[in-house]
């Protein structure tokens, strides 16, 4: 008995009862937080998807790849999701999910030129 008394006195001469813009007020910060983490994380990832998919899409024989295990190749044939790639004398058959980046041989050469002159 006593608490519920003390409860009613509390809301009767405490704060105003809470209108629904009140109520919105009070999640306005995680709605704020859902939108930045829209706008900085999951929007440029989606967008990083699409361009990976549109690449890979692209892909014909000739190409030089780099695939998520590092190794670098050349696109021999392509049929569906299945491609075999020409890794200097062997070649292998990947899916194409397991390429990460398609390669300009220009800029390759310039690279591995570079590491070589390095090492020595």
């Amino acid at each position: 008995m006593f608490f519920e008394t003390a409860a009613y006195a509390q809301t009767a001469a405490g704060a105003a009862p809470q209108t629904a813009m009140g109520g919105l007020m009070s999640f306005m910060p995680i709605i704020l937080m859902v939108v930045i983490f829209y706008f900085l994380l999951i929007r440029p990832q989606q967008k990083r998807q699409k361009q990976h998919a549109a690449m890979i899409e692209a892909l014909k024989a000739g190409d030089t790849i780099l695939t998520n295990a590092g190794i670098i190749g050349t696109i021999h044939s392509v049929d569906g999701n299945v491609m075999v790639v020409d890794l200097g004398g062997t070649k292998v058959r990947m899916f194409k999910g397991y390429i990460a980046d398609k390669i300009d041989p220009a800029t390759l050469n310039t690279v591995t030129d570079t590491a070589v002159k390095e090492n020595k």
